[in-house]
């Protein structure tokens, strides 16, 4: 079963561009809504990075999710697109001065901070703006993931957070400090994880540090988990809506929320990734000595992922019925890693036939690139059409 497209409007496009199914998004969106809504104290953010299209964030804003942004860029598109600075945390290894500022200016809900040297920055800059800027401390849980090594964020030897063993000497040094106020602990292990496995092992190493903190006499108000819940790449059509049932019973299972306390989520690829597809134009059909290659107008500057995760994207030819053929699916850019797929199986394909790039809602537009003096690709939602 191939997905359904508009295909006579695309026919008329230039090509390469991205299309969102926005009916998928929103019952996306109903689904989180539904099963986070089950649990007392859920709060679901949508993590600007995976696809910052203005008409998909005002989507996603309407369903009144709240916004993870991890540049000062992205806090300007989602408050552009509507998002209420008291739902906006600020996340990111690198904040620079004018970043914080910003936020400090829009009084964002928090700062994710992942280092003492950001601390007391932005300790700093608050008492500049003679305000106290909210933080929650990002810990390294050293966590693995099931996930591509490049999109695992958990383990001890990432960039990312404070190690567990500097936990509570941190957040006595932020306590000390007039200018900023501990809210809570941030924690993110990874992207694309299907296995409900990993956030139990996140779970349980929570809970013992929440045990470890009480013993000090210190309240958490707020824990951030982050995201990580992956789609089904596979299998667009079959499985178009992640298991966020399993994912939130997890959490609200395992994790041992105090009184009062908030469980915060980060999710991006899960709630936009399957709405997405990359829609191209085949340009020749190449005989190679012992294959064939399926030469198209889109590149990895137009999806990086193949060529930067050796990720897979399911590829149909939207523009044929008829028998199957095998194709190597590649790109016009001057690299050898511009390659979407290997050995393909496709309905047989000629010069000008549409190619469906499933599941690239997510880290697909937005990371886009101009390499070769080439256009960035536009996006469209269904109501475009």
């Amino acid at each position: 079963m191939k997905g359904s497209f508009p295909i006579a409007q695309f026919e008329q496009m230039q090509t390469p561009f991205y299309y969102y199914d926005t009916e998928l998004l929103r019952e996306t969106l109903r689904t989180i809504n539904k099963e986070a809504g089950r649990h007392e104290g859920f709060v679901v953010h949508y993590a600007i990075k995976a696809n910052a299209n203005p008409k998909v964030l005002n989507i996603i804003c309407q369903a009144g999710l709240g916004a993870d942004c991890v540049s000062g860029g992205e806090i300007k598109r989602c408050l552009e697109a509507g998002f209420a600075p008291s739902k906006i945390v600020y996340a990111g290894v690198g904040k620079s001065d004018w970043e914080i500022n910003l936020g400090l200016d829009k009084n964002i809900f928090c700062f994710n901070v992942e280092s003492v040297a950001e601390l007391e920055v932005i300790n700093e800059l608050a008492e500049k703006k003679g305000k106290v800027a909210s933080i929650c401390l990002r810990i390294n849980p050293d966590v693995g993931a099931h996930t591509h090594a490049k999109i695992t964020t958990g383990l001890a030897e990432n960039k990312f957070g404070i190690a567990m063993s500097d936990m509570e000497t941190v957040i006595e040094t932020a306590e000390k400090m007039k200018n900023v106020k501990f809210i809570g602990l941030h924690f993110h292990i990874g992207s694309q994880i299907l296995n409900m496995d990993d956030f139990a092992a996140l779970c349980n190493r929570i809970n013992d540090l929440q045990t470890q903190l009480e013993q000090k006499h210190i309240k958490v108000e707020n824990i951030n988990v982050g995201g990580g819940l992956g789609i089904d790449y596979q299998h667009p059509n079959r499985v178009p809506i992640p298991e966020f049932k399993a994912y939130f019973d997890t959490y609200a299972r395992l994790l041992k929320l105090r009184d009062g306390q908030k469980l915060h989520f980060e999710l991006g690829r899960a709630v936009v990734g399957q709405m997405g597809t990359l829609i191209t134009r085949t340009l020749y059909i190449k005989q190679g000595t012992a294959k064939q290659f399926l030469i198209v107008d889109a590149g990895m500057t137009d999806l990086i992922r193949p060529a930067l995760y050796q990720a897979y994207h399911k590829i149909e030819n939207i523009s044929s019925d008829e028998p199957v053929e095998t194709y190597d699916v590649v790109g016009p850019i001057c690299e050898s890693s511009d390659v979407f797929a290997k050995a393909a199986d496709l309905n047989k394909a000629h010069r000008g036939d549409l190619i469906a790039l499933r599941s690239a809602g997510a880290y697909g537009e937005i990371m886009a690139s101009q390499y070769n003096c080439r256009e960035l690709p536009k996006g469209y939602i269904t109501e475009d059409f």
